[in-house]
């Protein structure tokens, strides 16, 4: 089985890849990305076992013409690729949307003239805007940000692909988590990295508002699963836990005695959104067991050098 994954280079992409290459069902990883966010973490250091299944293309998601002569090379296309710059989800429209709006057209325009057997998207859960009880998979989206509402667009295109081929929209939490190719925009890695270098932790709002929550290897572990058995096409959620920003203050006070937090804006009231973690994804993979934050949280500070 050959897998191509756009945006392979980056903060999932690269554990992705880590995971597939152990695997005999897989002949070949094509690792497809422009490298713009500065990622090149996979690329380097000590080499992993079995890396001569991987193969870098440094291309767009725009470019239509690289995308269907690759995508001829390949049984399955994961499109990881996306403009993600939380918590500034509001901000400069015209870049959300042609990457992850236009981007995701041209990817799966691409799949429908291949010979592509699955195609996987991960969306997220900011489609559902904002949602103070549990949003589940009947609850209808409705984004409030500018990422949001292009992931959705995205999310139409893949729709139009399930009559076609098995095709799986992904609406991943918030991730979080130790990767080779780090993101520190994320809300917890953002604290992790400001609590451990600075001892100081700045906190938008009061600290109530509420986010779902995924740690980056269930979903890696969730997206192996998908590549390599039998899912029907559809739309999933995939959530590990809902967290006030209270809660994970709390659990790195337990890890970082003397770390101060300071608020701005206190009087805003931010949006919440609560999704539920009980997926009918998992009547077709294995579910995970729902880690404990903290002791993610310990794992992740070993990471740090110093």
């Amino acid at each position: 089985m050959n897998v191509l994954i756009t945006g392979g280079a980056g903060y999932v992409g690269t554990e992705l890849v880590i995971a597939l290459a152990h695997f005999e069902e897989i002949s070949k990883i094509i690792v497809y990305d422009n490298l713009s966010k500065g990622h090149h973490n996979l690329l380097l250091g000590s080499r992993f076992n079995h890396s001569d299944k991987i193969v870098l293309v440094t291309g767009e998601i725009l470019d239509t013409r690289q995308l269907k002569k690759l995508f001829h090379e390949v049984d399955v296309v994961v499109h990881l690729a996306a403009v993600v710059t939380t918590p500034f989800a509001n901000t400069d429209p015209h870049f959300y949307e042609q990457v992850n709006h236009w981007g995701t057209a041209e990817v799966v325009y691409a799949a429908e003239e291949s010979n592509v057997e699955k195609f996987i998207y991960l969306s997220s859960t900011s489609v559902y805007g904002t949602e103070a009880t549990l949003a589940n998979e009947s609850t209808l989206p409705s984004p409030q940000t500018f990422y949001g509402i292009s992931k959705l667009r995205g999310e139409e295109h893949v729709n139009r692909l399930m009559s076609k081929k098995n095709a799986l929209i992904i609406r991943g939490g918030n991730v979080y988590g130790y990767s080779r190719s780090m993101r520190f925009d994320a809300v917890i890695n953002r604290f992790m990295f400001d609590a451990n270098f600075s001892n100081r932790v700045q906190i938008s709002g009061n600290g109530k508002q509420t986010r779902s929550f995924i740690h980056v290897q269930y979903l890696v572990d969730a997206l192996v699963q998908c590549i390599l058995k039998s899912v029907p096409s559809g739309s999933y959620n995939l959530v590990d836990k809902n967290l006030q920003i209270l809660d994970i203050l709390d659990v790195l006070k337990e890890i970082y005695p003397t770390v101060e937090f300071l608020y701005s804006n206190q009087h805003m009231k931010l949006r919440q959104l609560n999704v539920s973690p009980q997926s009918s994804l998992f009547n077709f993979i294995d579910r995970f067991k729902q880690g404990k934050l903290k002791d993610e949280l310990i794992e992740f500070k070993k990471r740090f050098s110093f």
